[in-house]
């Protein structure tokens, strides 16, 4: 089983569709739990969450292990997810080792999407066997993940007219570019009809090297 953290540094670089589509390859091949901390999960998959959220265990006095699994519901084959729904509000710094200590139990795969929490989320990151910054060839992105966490690798978004290369973000970052993902019309279709789980855009597989 593998625990995989994905975060990015400046938003709107993709981090939850990478998230969401690792834990969908993860899902063909073992059951997979996939923790949202970024809120957006629920609309990439179009499902509808249970009225209890990860944001409400957050906030219970005692968090119990055992009540994290009834905020899951299934957005797919062998695939489950829990979400925050207060994305703007930050857990304590107490719960998140909690949830990291019972991730890192997990006989599941594990992916977490952390958004731009990876700050405040350093125990999840600490837990992973990988953890991922996503970021697209940008200097203001590049930048402002040099202040944060140093991630085991990057994937890449790339586009086209870029100035700055897989060279460039790899040497300005210290690691590897682990996988690069081309800006592709067909996946921005899939998640904003809500359909990524049933409509797995095939520019996606290349993600599947992650696993």
């Amino acid at each position: 089983m593998s625990f995989i953290a994905f975060y990015a540094a400046k938003g709107g670089v993709g981090t939850s569709v990478v998230s969401a589509a690792v834990a969908l390859l993860a899902a063909q091949h073992q059951p997979t739990l996939l923790v949202d901390l970024a809120g957006d999960q629920p609309m990439i998959f179009g499902s509808v969450p249970p009225k209890a959220s990860l944001s409400d265990w957050f906030r219970t006095d005692s968090p119990h292990p055992d009540s994290l699994t009834r905020l899951e519901h299934k957005v797919g084959d062998n695939l489950y997810l829990t979400a925050v729904d207060r994305p703007g509000c930050l857990p304590r710094p107490d719960r998140l080792r909690t949830l990291a200590q019972i991730l890192g139990a997990e006989r599941r795969n594990v992916v977490v999407d952390l958004g731009r929490r990876a700050q405040v989320g350093v125990s999840l990151v600490q837990a992973s066997d990988h953890c991922h910054l996503v970021t697209r060839p940008c200097y203001l992105a590049l930048r402002a993940a040099m202040g944060g966490p140093k991630p085991d690798g990057v994937v890449l978004i790339s586009e086209k007219g870029r100035s700055l290369q897989r060279a460039d973000v790899s040497r300005a970052l210290g690691c590897g570019v682990v996988a690069e993902l081309a800006v592709d019309p067909v996946v921005a279709r899939a998640v904003d009809a809500g359909l990524l789980a049933t409509r797995f855009p095939r520019s996606l597989r290349v993600l599947e090297q992650l696993l």
